[in-house]
């Protein structure tokens, strides 16, 4: 069974609802889980949100977050997956913000990727996870694995 499908099952059998908020990967997480069939009962919504004005528009991240801490980090991370939930009516949002490559800089390497997870009720979580410079598309990949993977793990330890 697909990732994305147990993603889906496991929600469903919750009653959860999912929001995405993505920036390097462009709407894949979305993608890989309305690409299943019946996937309505469970994503609520998905926002891409490429540009820093992307973030703070739609999702309410702040300027002085961005401004002290760059769009690939942790707290923006929180602030987008936060947002995420606050402008859906999902209970659960995963957020990803990152280098995929090519390129990168010394202090924020190709294949960084900052992931938050934020719950109705629960405190937001977040995590960084370096990929390594695998190149663009394999980055983009292990990152939507690896956001449906935290969205798993979370609605399997819903009651």
């Amino acid at each position: 069974m697909s990732l994305a499908r147990e993603v889906l099952e496991a929600c469903k059998s919750r009653g959860l609802m999912v929001a995405t908020a993505e920036s390097c990967t462009g709407g894949m997480v979305a993608a890989a889980l309305t690409d299943i069939a019946g996937s309505s009962a469970v994503v609520e919504r998905g926002f891409v949100t490429y540009t820093n004005a992307a973030k703070r528009e739609m999702l309410g991240v702040n300027e002085a977050t961005l401004e002290a801490y760059g769009a690939v980090s942790e707290p923006v991370a929180r602030e987008m997956a936060a947002g995420a939930l606050s402008q859906s009516h999902a209970q659960i949002a995963v957020s990803i913000t990152g280098i995929a490559g090519p390129g990168g800089s010394e202090h924020k390497p190709e294949g960084r990727v900052c992931f938050a997870l934020a719950m109705t009720g629960a405190p937001v979580t977040a995590e960084t996870v370096e990929f390594g410079a695998l190149g663009r598309a394999q980055v983009r990949q292990a990152a939507r694995d690896h956001a449906l993977g935290l969205l798993l793990r979370a609605a399997q330890s819903q009651p």
